[in-house]
C-alpha cells in the first residue's frame, strides 16, 4: 500500500481532499462540512452517506465509481487519473474484474459519501457480505441486456436481509440489444422471489451509460452527467442510523488491510462515539478481549487512505495498533464495553497443496525457492487476505492453501509468480465435511445462458458431473437459461470445456449453495498426458511427428526434462515420447526426404487452464518465467507401478 497524500486544511481548520477542482462539466459543488469538535475529520452523522455498489462481473461498477469521483470534483482539473481508478492491482486491470473490495469517498453539496466498490465474482463473495455491514444503502447495477445474474441475486439477498435501501441502476442502455423493460421486469421478479417487503420492492430506478458518465430518469432522454445519481444518493439513502457522536466508541471490524509501516489495519464503520490517535480501545474477540492503543488513524479520500487525528460516529475508519484484530471483532471504549453482533466469514471450499520445486530445473529462473521464503510469503498474505487459510502438511516444505474457488487461488499464485517466487502446486480439491457419520460436499448453484443449439451439450456434460437441472427458461432470440445444482468438484476443469462446447458464446456463473451428501465418483479427464522421456531441447521434427497424437503444450526450442508433460494424448493413457529427436541426414536423395516441417500454432497454457487440466498424478511447476506441467513422480518406472 502506498503512503497516502496528506489532507489539506482550509482557513476554518477543516479537513478536505488535496484535489478539489471539478474535472467535468457537472453542476456539482463541493462544500466542506462543519465540525463542532476541533480536529475532527468527520462531518456530523446526518451529513454522511455510506453506500455500496453491487453488481455481477463486467457490468461497469468500477467505471461508474470512476465518474462519480471525477464529476464530484475529487480530482484536480489537470490531474492525470487512470481509467478504472479503483482497480489498483495489476491483475484487476488485466482481467477487468474487481478482486478486493475497496473504499472511496467524495463530497457532494456538503454531504460526505463513503462508497464501497465490491467484487462481482462469486469467488470473492465473502468480501461483499462483510462490506455490506459498513453501509446503509446499495446501488444495484444491472446490465440492460443480460439482466440480473447469479452474483446479483446472491448479493441482493444479503442486502435485503440487512434491510438496506436499494436503488436500481440499469447500465449500458445504449447497447443495440438492450431490453430495458424486460430487464426491469426481471429485477422486480427477483425482488419478489427473494421475499422482499412491499417497501423494498417499490424501488427507484435510474438509467445510465457508465462509460460516458451519464445518468437519466428517462431512458428515452439520456442525461449529460451523473447529476441525477448524485441527487438521489443524497436524497434517497439514509444517514447512518443511531449514530451517536456523544456516546462511547463502538466499531465493528468488517475488513482487514496491512501497511508495512504501521502493521495490520482494522476497517469498519464507527457506530457511536469517536476515536483519536493515542486512544486506548478494547478489542472484543471471539475468544476473549484485549486492550490496545490506536497508533494511527486514516480516512478514505477518493481511493487513498489519508492520516487524520480523529474521526466521529457514522464515518468509516481505518485504525492501526491492533495487530491481532480479526473480522467480526468489536472495538469499544475501555470503560464502557458494548460488543456488537459478530459477522462471520464464509468457509473456504477449494484447496491446493503448494510445495518447493524439486524438479531438475529448480532455481534456474529465481532465487526465491526455499521453504522458508515461501512460508514467509504465505504468512504475509494472511495479514491482509482473510479469504484463505494456510495449513501445515505432513511434509515440512509443503502447505495446504484453502480458498473459495479456483480463480481466487490462481490470482494468489500469479501474484507470487510475479514477485519472483518459484514453487509447484497440486490439482485443486474440494473440502469435504462430515456430519453424523455422513460425508458432505460443497455444492454450487450454476446459471448457464447459452444458444439453444448448445443447451443439449451443456446438459449432458453437467449431468456427467452429477449436476441436476432445477430450472429452464427460454429467453427468446434463440437463447435459453438453465439452472443447475452441481457438486463444486464437478466444475473443476469444466469451464474451458464449456467455452469450447458453446463456441465461446455461453455464459456460466456459479455461487456457493451449501453442502449436500456426496454424489458419487465421476471421471475428471478422458485424455492422458504426453510425457517427455529424457532431458534435452524440443526439436521441430520431433514435435511435427507427434502432432497427430494429440494437442501439444510446448514449442520448438523448449527445454524439457524426464517426466515433464509436453502435450495431451488423444487416446487416453499416458504416453512417454522423445521430443528431442532430430531428423537423420543422409547423402541419398529420395522423394519425401526434404519434406518441410510445418507445425500448427500453439497457444501457451495459462495458470488457470493448467489448474483445470491436471489430475492428481500431475503438478504445475510455476516460476517467474515458465508455467510447466509435470508428473508428480518423474521416474516412468515408478509411475507405471
Amino acid at each position: 500500500m502506498t503512503e497516502a497524500e496528506p489532507a489539506q486544511t482550509d482557513r476554518g481548520g477543516e479537513m478536505r481532499p488535496a484535489a478539489t477542482a471539478p474535472a467535468s462539466p457537472s453542476k456539482t459543488t463541493r462544500q466542506p462540512a462543519e465540525n463542532s469538535v476541533p480536529g475532527l475529520a468527520s462531518p456530523p452523522p446526518e451529513r454522511i452517506r455510506n453506500i455500496a455498489i453491487i453488481a455481477h462481473v463486467d457490468v461497469g461498477k468500477t467505471t461508474l465509481v470512476d465518474y462519480l469521483l471525477r464529476q464530484s470534483g475529487t480530482f484536480r482539473a489537470n490531474e492525470t487519473v487512470d481509467e478504472r481508478y479503483m482497480d489498483s492491482m495489476d491483475q484487476e486491470r488485466e482481467r477487468g474484474i474487481t478482486i478486493v473490495a475497496k473504499n472511496a469517498s467524495f463530497t457532494y453539496q456538503g454531504v460526505k459519501v463513503n462508497i464501497v466498490d465490491t467484487p462481482g465474482h462469486s469467488d470473492f463473495g465473502g468480501e461483499v457480505e462483510r462490506v455490506l455491514d459498513m453501509v446503509d444503502g446499495a446501488i444495484l447495477l444491472v446490465d440492460a441486456s443480460e439482466g440480473p445474474l447469479t452474483q446479483t441475486r446472491y448479493v441482493l439477498k444479503k442486502a435485503l436481509e440487512q434491510n438496506l435501501r436499494i436503488l436500481v441502476c440499469i447500465n449500458k442502455i445504449d447497447r443495440p440489444d438492450a431490453r430495458i423493460d424486460a430487464v426491469l421486469d426481471e429485477i422486480f421478479a427477483l425482488f419478489i422471489d427473494l421475499d422482499a417487503t412491499d417497501q423494498q420492492a417499490d424501488f427507484d430506478t435510474l438509467y445510465c451509460i457508465a462509460r460516458e458518465g451519464r445518468a437519466t430518469r428517462d431512458p428515452a432522454q439520456p442525461g449529460e452527467t451523473l447529476e441525477p445519481l448524485f441527487d438521489w444518493i443524497v436524497e434517497k439513502f439514509p444517514p447512518p442510523p443511531n449514530a451517536d457522536p456523544a456516546g462511547s466508541l463502538q466499531l465493528l471490524v468488517s475488513n482487514i488491510d496491512y501497511n508495512e509501516y504501521v502493521g495490520r489495519l482494522a476497517i469498519g464503520r464507527i457506530r457511536s462515539g469517536g476515536v483519536r490517535v493515542g486512544d486506548d480501545v478494547l478489542a472484543m474477540q471471539a475468544d476473549g478481549e484485549c486492550k490496545r492503543r490506536v497508533t494511527a488513524l486514516y480516512v478514505f479520500v477518493a481511493g487513498r487512505q489519508v492520516p487524520v487525528e480523529a474521526l466521529g460516529a457514522g464515518d468509516i475508519a481505518v485504525l492501526a495498533g491492533i495487530e491481532d484484530v480479526r473480522i467480526g471483532d468489536t472495538l469499544t471504549a475501555v470503560d464502557d464495553a458494548r460488543p456488537l453482533p459478530r459477522i462471520t466469514v464464509d468457509e473456504p471450499t477449494v484447496g491446493i497443496v503448494l510445495s518447493i520445486n524439486d524438479g531438475p530445473f529448480a532455481g534456474r529462473d529465481s532465487k526465491k525457492v526455499t521453504g522458508r521464503q515461501l512460508k514467509a510469503r504465505l504468512d504475509r498474505e494472511l495479514l491482509r487476505n482473510v479469504g484463505i487459510l494456510v495449513e501445515d502438511t505432513a511434509q515440512p516444505d509443503a502447505w495446504k492453501i484453502v480458498g473459495r474457488g479456483e480463480l481466487q487461488l490462481a490470482i494468489l499464485l500469479e501474484q507470487m509468480r510475479r514477485e519472483g517466487y518459484e514453487f509447484v502446486v497440486s490439482k485443486p480439491q474440494v473440502e469435504f465435511r462430515s456430519e453424523n457419520g455422513q460425508q458432505l460436499e460443497p455444492m454450487e448453484h450454476v446459471v448457464v445462458d447459452v444458444e439453444e443449439g448448445y443447451a443439449g451439450a451443456v446438459a449432458r456434460k453437467l449431468g456427467e458431473r452429477k449436476g441436476v437441472m432445477t430450472h429452464f427458461t427460454n429467453r427468446g432470440s434463440g437463447r435459453v437459461r438453465q439452472e443447475y445444482r452441481v457438486p463444486a468438484r464437478g466444475l473443476i476443469g469444466y469451464r474451458s470445456e464449456f467455452l469450447t462446447d458453446t463456441r465461446g458464446t455461453g455464459l456460466l456463473n456459479a455461487r456457493f449453495d451449501g453442502y449436500a451428501p456426496y454424489a458419487g465418483d465421476f471421471r475428471h479427464r478422458t485424455t492422458g498426458p504426453l510425457v517427455a522421456d529424457r532431458k534435452g531441447k524440443a526439436t521441430p521434427y520431433a514435435l511435427w511427428k507427434l502432432e497427430d497424437r494429440g494437442r501439444l503444450f510446448i514449442t520448438p526450442g523448449t527445454d524439457v526434462y524426464q517426466g515433464m508433460v509436453i502435450g495431451e494424448n488423444n487416446k487416453g493413457p499416458e504416453l512417454n515420447v522423445n521430443v528431442t529427436r532430430e531428423k537423420k541426414l543422409t547423402n541419398v536423395r529420395a522423394s519425401g526426404s526434404d519434406e518441410a516441417v510445418r507445425l500448427s500454432p500453439i497457444k501457451p497454457m495459462t495458470l488457470e487452464q493448467a489448474m483445470e487440466w491436471i489430475t492428481d498424478e500431475e503438478l504445475i511447476e510455476i516460476t517467474p518465467v515458465h508455467i510447466r506441467i509435470r508428473c508428480r513422480d518423474l521416474d516412468p518406472n515408478r509411475r507405471g507401478k
